[in-house]
């Protein structure tokens, strides 16, 4: 059992306008840094109806379809755009992270990244927004749960925006945690310690503009880490967004890649303690290219360890 990766051409579709943040090169410079660690490769699959059907609705589904542009762009809100190839991309997106899911229980592989864009936490149930048009993770969430009837699940969001459309698709699912950190004040806006879902299942850790990763680190020993323990999870999910880097231009969080390393480290132990080392992480944001491209690979590089001691 190894690190899989999950990937795909359609991803690069995905075109933005210019100058826009969430853009094909993030993607292309991801999988360049990735490519000497030979990883081994899956091509995703592609989502079904159905599949998105478990977290969204079916005018959410209807509303995307008719608004896929026949060439240029399509505009859902100022963030957020389509083009001719998003829909497609979008629908690879969910199915990369249910095909990570799959290789993570079926034991061919211990944990998984998946490579993907759009990204999808802030997808709400039925509103795309924030460069996301699915729930990315929370689908995954509702597949292992549903599909392949895991008791309980725990997503770990680590990107400096709140994972809003987690939250809403899983507000009422007692069977998955939802812990969250995020700047505050920042958008989306929501995030707040006071929202906890409807059954006290949603942890949010808002941090303060201008903090840095000692801040990070505290909040995650005294307040995630423990809720994870205490919770037992089947399977770790974790929202990879790395535009908390004192690099990104859309925030003012100061964290550096030696941070992302020794968070996903610390939550390949509680896999690894928890789960049997099962975890499925999925690209979220991260706007510097080369403070992202560098974060990514530090992220993967410390999954792959876990596999290593896995098989040891």
């Amino acid at each position: 059992m190894t690190t899989v990766i999950v990937s795909h051409p359609d991803f690069l579709e995905h075109v933005t306008p210019a100058g826009h943040p969430e853009q094909r090169a993030r993607l292309e410079l991801i999988l360049q840094a990735l490519e000497p660690l030979n990883l081994t490769k899956i091509d995703s699959g592609m989502a079904s109806d159905q599949d998105i059907l478990r977290g969204h609705s079916a005018d959410h589904i209807k509303q995307l379809r008719d608004q896929v542009p026949m060439s240029g762009f399509t505009s859902l809100d100022a963030d957020t755009h389509m083009s001719p190839g998003s829909l497609q991309a979008a629908y690879r997106a969910v199915g990369s992270v249910l095909g990570a899911v799959d290789a993570v229980i079926n034991g061919s592989a211990v944990n998984s990244f998946a490579a993907v864009r759009p990204p999808g936490h802030h997808a709400e149930t039925n509103k795309p927004m924030g460069f996301c048009l699915f729930g990315n993770v929370a689908l995954g969430v509702k597949y292992a749960l549903d599909f392949h009837k895991l008791k309980k699940v725990a997503v770990i969001d680590f990107d400096v925006h709140h994972g809003n459309g987690t939250q809403d698709l899983l507000w009422n699912e007692p069977r998955a945690l939802t812990v969250t950190s995020q700047q505050m004040p920042l958008w989306p806006g929501t995030g707040l310690e006071t929202e906890t879902g409807g059954y006290n299942n949603i942890l949010n850790m808002p941090l303060p503009p201008e903090s840095d990763g000692s801040a990070m680190r505290r909040a995650y020993e005294q307040f995630a880490f423990p809720r994870v323990i205490a919770f037992e999870p089947e399977l770790i999910f974790i929202s990879a967004g790395f535009d908390a880097h004192i690099d990104d231009p859309l925030a003012q969080l100061n964290w550096t890649t030696n941070d992302f390393a020794w968070l996903t480290d610390r939550i390949c132990k509680l896999a690894q303690e928890l789960c049997n080392g099962r975890l499925v992480s999925t690209l979220e944001g991260g706007y510097n290219l080369n403070a992202l491209t560098e974060a990514v690979k530090a992220h993967v590089e410390v999954l792959m360890h876990w596999s290593k001691t896995r098989n040891e």
